[in-house]
């Protein structure tokens, strides 16, 4: 009897030693869960192909011109995949399309260094990509899963590897095309007609044209002041706010911006939150110029393309 009472005192004590008060595994219970945990991790391969590729999107789309009159013709984009795990089984990374960032898994084929990789299917937008490696380029083509959500349903790839990195001297290229095509305004005209005498009246559209402006200022890398601003244009300092974002590789939504600053080579779309990697001054200078956004004005011009 006392052997027995003995058994039951030392298991009732082994058990207490694993539990803390709250009935909790303790830290003893936790190590052999993890070290169990960690026996079943599945190891990595082919981490030299790892990283972002980022280039052309393009498929055939409807157009519709100004007259109203649609018609079908190519249609560019530009795409950005990063691969971020590659196992035996299984390859896991994201996609980055106007300013869209959406998850992607599939495999590897090893022998023919090809890859089949599928979005959720959650999102109208979501396809499968069948691309193939060669060297630090990737072709290939995408299918959207739902054909009729889609312009243009089957897409063409060809890729070429980048290195993000941040560079706080990152300006756009004076070079550069600084008008806002994607935003049209309609304006009524007014003329005299010689023949009449008339006042006649007509539509036309202008778009928001840039400064130069947007070359000097750099709120990266310098304290912006009040008197810097107050004179700017509204699209200069949106371009100038934005600017600091696209240096951390800011995924923008909005066409606009993505048109000004895919014209360089420097910008890469990785996240569609950099809130956290901008610094004390950048934030101040984002701050600031949001101010000057919600009062200033913009020029519009007559453009041809």
């Amino acid at each position: 009897m006392k052997i027995l009472n003995y058994t039951l005192a030392s298991l009732l004590a082994v058990s207490l030693l694993s539990c803390n008060k709250d009935g909790k595994m303790n830290d003893t219970g936790k190590d052999s869960v993890i070290a169990k945990k960690d026996s079943v991790i599945v190891p990595e391969i082919h981490k030299e192909y790892y990283g972002i590729y980022m280039g052309d999107f393009a498929g055939k789309e409807m157009i519709t011109a100004e007259d109203g009159e649609q018609y079908e013709d190519f249609v560019n984009k530009r795409i950005s995949l990063k691969i971020n795990r590659i196992t035996k089984d299984s390859v896991y990374g994201q996609s980055i399309v106007n300013g869209n960032q959406r998850p992607f898994r599939g495999i590897f084929n090893e022998s023919s260094k090809s890859f089949v990789l599928d979005e959720p299917g959650n999102d109208k937008t979501d396809g499968r990509f069948e691309i193939k490696l060669s060297g630090d380029s990737i072709t290939g083509k995408w299918n959207a899963f739902n054909k009729t959500a889609v312009k243009a349903p089957l897409k063409t790839i060809k890729l070429s590897k980048k290195e993000f990195v941040y560079n706080p001297n990152f300006m756009l290229d004076e070079n550069s095309d600084l008008v806002d095509w994607s935003n049209p305004k309609s304006f009524v005209e007014k003329y005299k007609d010689e023949e009449t005498g008339k006042t006649e009246s007509y539509t036309t559209s202008k778009n928001r044209a840039a400064s130069d402006a947007i070359f000097k200022i750099n709120a990266s890398k310098q304290k912006l002041t009040e008197k810097e601003l107050k004179n700017l244009r509204k699209l200069d300092l949106e371009i100038i706010k934005n600017s600091v974002f696209a240096r951390h590789g800011y995924s923008f939504k909005k066409e606009t911006y993505r048109y000004f600053f895919e014209q360089t080579d420097w910008y890469i779309p990785v996240s569609n939150n950099v809130d956290k990697e901008l610094s004390p001054m950048e934030k101040e200078n984002v701050a600031l110029l949001n101010r000057f956004i919600k009062y200033a004005e913009d020029k519009y011009d007559s453009f041809g393309r």
